[in-house]
């Protein structure tokens, strides 16, 4: 039998027979019209019952809510049969509520926004504490939208929202510390991050010397004042030396020994060891002569200054930012508070030469030529190892520290090291005091508030006091509380109350790891030690967390060359 052909069979179909289906509407499938389908529609639910309900007014209505009102559902990709197509194409849009309250919200200020809730006070929620976003509800009774700040503060504790005007804010951009001029070249960039990693462990140190003399503490500062009855701080003219680490004579007499690779004095090391705490700019100079590394400071350097509220939220505005206030400028703050340091140790000193405590040697930066008497102060040069396992030569570092005063202790009798300090307070009112409490009615009763508060405002200030307690070995760091007599005034100030503190528990308070200043201590020295020999600059960025090596010429801040440059460009800049 011979094969049919396919065109055979076509051929002998009637003419009006097609593939598939018929499409004529007398043509049921089970009932119901066959509907055309194409093979791009996505497959949705074949019934979603969440789409309808019923919006805020009580009208039904599709919500659209954002998940699923863009998706398509099956049948979507051809026209419908059965619907009546309207004149325009309804497909693209979406229903929005312009419905408006009657009552008026507040979007950004106390009515609403978004609070931050933790487990502890004017913080957001640390340690593992459990914290959620929650939406507050505004006095309208509808909740708005709103932003957070995780600085703390604010009202109740409760995490800081912005305000009245808070975008209308001058954005800060200190200046540094240092001209940095065009020849200098700058070698490594280091930021924060990686210092605060940081970790070298590093024993109690030993002493090698000791100068100078210290008078006995006056323990009657320890007992609070009597009500309108406040403790003058009064102006006692005494010589106090500040020498940098290559002029002092005993240094170089260790250097010429041998005794160390690197040499320092306390107020150096400790600034950079708390360098990740700081934000305001500083530099110190890094010499590198043979095998020895020397750690100075500039005439006039940041290092010596004393900050106020460097790191508070809301820390204290130049005049260029809007603050009117000349006195509470930062410049200002840090001069006054400077000078109430060196005033406080000679006020809550017993001067007696009958009865004090003389060092090994005498203080040797004094000429007795001079006819202003020292103050209490007493020099220790001790010796630490920085030294790792894999070094071939042990690697020593030599600091000058200092000491303020002894105290008998009540128990044993002995003598104990102390080294004095003072916090002062300015106006709890102004810009720039960032929640401080009022000392006069809280430090007696709320001692605990006041120190946190400090703690949180001046944490590099404070961890740089506790570090150089801790290096020079003392027992007892007492900080003094000074405030203004006047607000207004920033020359006359009272003792409102004196208190001692073991400076190796305030660090564990302050969450001051000293391992980790040794480790930055250790890696900027190394950094150091690579380069060749010659003079670098490392400088913190003003507005930056970070860290900048500079190499600049040797002849770089000598001769007072850098000061006459900077008052000529002042005067340029006054033409």
């Amino acid at each position: 039998m011979a094969p049919i052909a396919l065109t055979d069979i076509v051929a002998a179909l009637p003419s009006d027979s097609t593939w598939g289906p018929p499409t004529t509407s007398e043509t049921l499938v089970n009932g119901v019209p066959y509907a055309p389908y194409s093979k791009g529609d996505k497959l949705g639910r074949m019934a979603d019952w969440t789409s309808e309900g019923k919006d805020r007014e009580g009208r039904r209505g599709q919500q659209f809510n954002r998940a699923y009102r863009d998706q398509q559902v099956y049948g979507a990709g051809t026209s419908s049969l059965f619907a009546v197509q309207s004149a325009e194409d309804e497909s693209s849009f979406s229903v929005v509520d312009n419905t408006r309250s009657s009552t008026k919200t507040r979007g950004f200020g106390r009515g609403g926004g978004t609070v931050f809730r933790g487990r502890g006070r004017g913080a957001p929620a640390q340690r593992g504490a459990r914290g959620a976003f929650q939406q507050r509800p505004g006095r309208g009774g509808q909740q708005q939208g709103g932003y957070y700040d995780q600085r703390g503060g604010g009202r109740g504790g409760r995490g800081r929202r912005f305000g009245w005007k808070d975008y209308d804010k001058p954005q800060r951009n200190r200046d540094s510390s240092v001209n940095i001029k065009p020849d200098w070249v700058m070698l490594e960039e280091i930021d924060f991050n990686r210092l605060a990693k940081l970790n070298l462990d590093t024993g109690a140190g030993e002493d090698i010397d000791s100068y100078g003399f210290l008078y006995y503490y006056d323990r009657s500062f320890d007992k609070p004042p009597v009500k309108n009855a406040e403790r003058k701080l009064n102006v006692k003219e005494r010589a106090v030396y500040n020498i940098t680490t290559s002029m002092d004579p005993i240094i170089q007499e260790l250097a010429e020994k041998d005794e160390a690779t690197i040499f320092a004095t306390d107020s150096i090391l400790s600034m950079l060891m708390c360098a990740p705490r700081s934000v305001y700019s500083w530099d110190i100079v890094v010499t590198h002569h043979g095998n020895k590394i020397f750690l100075d400071k500039r005439d006039g350097s940041q290092v010596d200054m004393v900050s106020v509220n460097e790191n508070a939220a809301d820390a204290p505005l130049e005049a260029s930012e809007g603050n009117k206030d000349s006195i509470n400028f930062p410049s200002m703050l840090a001069s006054e508070a400077t000078a109430i340091n060196e005033l406080f140790v000679n006020e809550v000193v017993s001067e007696s030469d009958n009865s004090r405590v003389e060092m090994a040697h005498a203080n040797p930066f004094h000429n007795y030529e001079e006819s202003e008497p020292l103050a209490s102060k007493g020099y220790k040069y001790r010796r630490f190892d920085l030294s790792l396992e894999k070094d071939e030569e042990p690697l020593h570092l030599v600091v000058r520290t200092e000491l303020d005063a002894v105290v008998k202790n009540n128990i044993s009798g002995e003598d104990q090291f102390l080294t004095i300090k003072a916090l002062n307070e300015f106006d709890n009112k102004a810009q720039g005091s960032s929640g401080s409490l009022d000392w006069r009615t809280k430090l007696a009763s709320s001692r605990g508030a006041v120190v946190a508060t400090e703690m949180k405002n001046n944490s590099c200030k404070l961890a740089r006091w506790t570090t150089q307690s801790i290096i020079a070995g003392a027992d007892v760091l007492k900080l003094g509380f000074v405030s203004r007599a006047n607000p207004k005034v920033n020359d006359k100030h009272v003792v409102l109350g004196v208190f001692g503190y073991d400076p190796r528990k305030f660090a564990e308070q302050m969450n001051l790891n000293l391992n980790n200043g040794w480790g930055i201590v250790r890696t900027i020295v190394d950094m150091c030690l690579r380069k060749p020999e010659g003079k670098y600059v490392l400088v913190k960025d003003p507005n930056k967390t970070l860290l900048r090596l500079y190499e600049v010429p040797m002849n770089t801040f000598e001769d007072g060359e850098d000061e006459i440059d900077e008052a000529i460009q002042e005067e340029d800049g006054q033409e």
